[in-house]
């Protein structure tokens, strides 16, 4: 493709609000360019780099026996109806003016209807259904470029099976085929166990990137690949032993004392010393969560154990609900469900609040004075903390989630009737698995990891084009020949060839778009090398240079390409 004829509008400067580096690139290379918050176009070379995403996608998919569909984005509200999920999306979801249709913000529901059309017989199984298809999430706050849009690409496949064990395989040769995709699209990825959350389900491993731009935090050993999302993962942090002795309860003068931190300075007592105190209201009840120190409650663990409705009590109910404010409420005189996390299990002599304003309680003995307590693990870990497999240190840290798998079970198919008939006649709920692919923030992903200060660096699986063909100074004529010539030479082997054939722009400005661009290999044409009979090689990646002479130009650009892994 000739430059002079290709759209690549090129920024010098981007937007205020592009602050992460793939957001930034993707715009001043003209990859993308924004329509609204959360709403991007993607230009001819950001769209050659999704096609070929989707195309690595498509074969792996297909290799596991997936069958592509193209589901309508426009769904009908009743539909989703059937699973609560409109309810549960609330606002996310966006809703046509008269409110009878909605965009598709996923497609479990649509599967679903579609399978307890025809899949009536455990004969008609296992099946593997897969599309890659624009979805509509109404992201309240919009950010990091296609990172997080309000619309966005997706690869989703969903698996129809008889059995546990049948889905078990589904699940696995979804896994194995994420890591295929994932590999050759040349990402570094790890994989992390999830929670399923509003999908629902038994089973959830989510596939992620290290990225300063990530929402998502995990915690990630090195030492054994122990990963996990925070909102499931755990450490071998240590709990609070029991002392010999147990003191009697007893109440302390606290002004103006709220936080662990002042309380543990006005008592001169460590924090493992302390119960810190959160009310939450579940199921319309308050229930008391208790804590080491300055340990914070993981909600999502949380809501395992209390169920979905769970939230924190505002603070206008704390006095109603304990007597007290935030900062002086505790465990002694609560009315109500006290659950406490494992790191303060039967501990004595603790410190909290007395649901009194300014007054805490000392000598608190977990065993005696809250024997209802019930113990589980609440807290999110945290970085240094030792891995519960090897007890080597964890890494907690922002990541990019890629692709997301489910195990759905029946709650799809028995909220939709999706019901199949076995072998000896008996009506059951199909099972199902959910699997998701994010195909622009692959691109992301791949942008955030393979750049420098000048600009992408692509991998050979994910380039617009496998070389960019400089020639510098167009206007003479021995230039001119020479890159016309290569760039023949370059198409007629096989290569995709983004030939920068501009008349009127200067050498330097030529290489900074180069870099900016990313192509893997640059062919540089040059008057002082031509003298010689010779081009000057670059790999972007490597800033690896070859002087070769023109006549063994292919075999040149073969082994430096072949010297990048993908």
């Amino acid at each position: 493709m000739r430059q002079s004829k290709l759209f690549i509008p090129t920024l010098k400067e981007v937007p205020n609000d592009a602050v992460v580096a793939s957001h930034v690139l993707m715009l001043r290379a003209g990859y993308v360019r924004s329509l609204g918050a959360g709403i991007y176009s993607f230009l001819p070379l950001g769209y050659k780099v999704v096609k070929k995403i989707t195309e690595i996608i498509r074969e792996e998919m297909d290799a596991i026996g997936g069958q592509e569909f193209h589901l309508p984005a426009l769904n009908p509200r009743e539909i989703w109806e059937e699973t609560n999920r409109v309810e549960a999306f609330g606002d996310t979801m966006f809703h046509l003016k008269n409110r009878d249709y909605i965009l598709a913000p996923t497609h479990e529901e649509i599967i679903t209807y579609h399978a307890r059309k025809v899949v009536n017989s455990y004969k008609d199984m296992p099946q593997i259904w897969f599309q890659i298809q624009t979805k509509f999430r109404n992201e309240p706050r919009p950010r990091s470029g296609v990172i997080r849009g309000r619309q966005f690409l997706m690869k989703d496949s969903y698996s129809m099976d008889v059995s546990e064990e049948g889905l078990h395989l589904s699940y696995k040769a979804h896994e194995e085929a994420y890591k295929k995709i994932f590999n050759r699209c040349g990402l570094k990825f790890f994989v992390v166990g999830a929670s399923s959350g509003a999908m629902g389900g038994s089973g959830s491993e989510e596939f992620m990137v290290k990225s300063e731009a990530g929402e998502d935090t995990v915690a990630y050993c090195e030492d054994c690949g122990y990963a996990a999302n925070v909102e499931v993962a755990t450490s071998n942090a240590s709990r609070k032993l029991r002392d010999e002795v147990s003191k009697e309860v007893y109440e302390i003068h606290t002004p103006d004392v709220k936080s662990i931190d002042e309380l543990c300075e006005f008592l001169k007592i460590d924090e493992s010393e302390c119960a810190k105190s959160r009310v939450y209201i579940a199921s319309g009840n308050p229930v008391l969560i208790l804590m080491m120190g300055n340990d914070e409650v993981n909600e999502t663990k949380l809501q395992k154990v209390l169920g979905d409705e769970v939230r924190p009590a505002h603070p206008e109910e704390l006095k109603e609900i304990t007597g007290a404010d935030a900062g002086s409420i505790g465990p002694i005189g609560f009315k109500g469900k006290i659950y406490a996390d494992y790191r303060i299990m039967n501990a004595n002599n603790m410190y909290s609040g007395a649901n009194k304003n300014d007054y805490h309680i000392g000598g608190i003995d977990f065993m005696r004075d809250v024997p209802s307590a019930e113990y589980a693990d609440f807290r999110i870990v945290r970085s240094g903390e030792e891995c519960p497999k090897c007890g080597a240190a964890l890494g907690v840290f922002p990541a990019i989630e890629l692709g997301h798998i489910f195990k759905l079970g029946t709650r799809y198919s028995e909220a939709m009737g999706a019901m199949f008939t076995d072998e000896n006649s008996t009506e059951k709920p199909i099972i199902m698995g959910s699997y998701g692919i994010g195909v622009e923030r692959v691109m992301a992903c791949a942008i955030e990891q393979e750049h420098d200060e000048n600009g992408i660096v692509w991998s050979k699986s994910l380039a617009p084009f496998d070389i960019h063909l400089l020639g510098l100074n167009m206007k003479k004529d021995n230039v001119a020949i020479a890159s016309e010539r290569l760039y023949k030479m370059l198409t007629d082997a096989g290569y995709s060839v983004l030939y920068d054939d501009r008349i009127d722009a200067g050498a330097g400005f030529k290489f900074k778009d180069a870099d900016l661009l990313g192509m893997p290999l640059q062919v540089v044409v040059g008057e002082k090398g031509l003298k010689e009979g010779k081009v000057e090689l670059k790999l972007r990646k490597t800033g690896k240079r070859v002087d070769t002479q023109i006549d063994y130009i292919l075999e040149s650009v073969k082994s430096l390409l072949d010297e990048l892994p993908v």
